[in-house]
């Protein structure tokens, strides 16, 4: 990988990450991040769009979460693919696979789509 592609990579990361934040999940940056258009297949089956998740980002509980092993592959500049593992730390942990496709528009990257896969402990 490039060391621009690194950087990119980096900073995908970087914004998956800020979106696990308590402080991000319950402010305006999550509509700043999300693309208009944006589709989540959640974890439970069901499928959002950007209102939805805004909305119901509202009212959850707040919780620890954390992600490890991120890949990033960029098909172009200015479009990629985040894959990671990720941990809600609850009683019972919750882990999932999740993985977003973000796209550059008007100058910023944004997610356009997300899914979230329940799985069993790492192994």
């Amino acid at each position: 990988m490039s060391e621009e592609e690194e950087a990119i990579a980096q900073h995908l990361r970087e914004l998956e990450e800020s979106l696990l934040m308590v402080s991000v999940r319950k402010s305006e940056r999550v509509g700043q991040l999300l693309a208009e258009g944006f589709v989540e297949f959640g974890s439970s089956g069901r499928v959002f769009s950007k209102e939805e998740i805004l909305a119901s980002l509202r009212d959850e509980p707040p919780v620890k979460v954390t992600a490890t092993a991120f890949k990033v592959v960029l098909f172009a500049p200015n479009t990629a693919l985040v894959t990671y593992r990720a941990l809600r730390h609850s009683n019972p942990p919750v882990y999932t696979l999740r993985s977003s496709y973000w796209l550059v528009q008007h100058g910023r990257w944004r997610m356009v789509f997300h899914q979230g896969t329940l799985a069993s402990a790492w192994q």
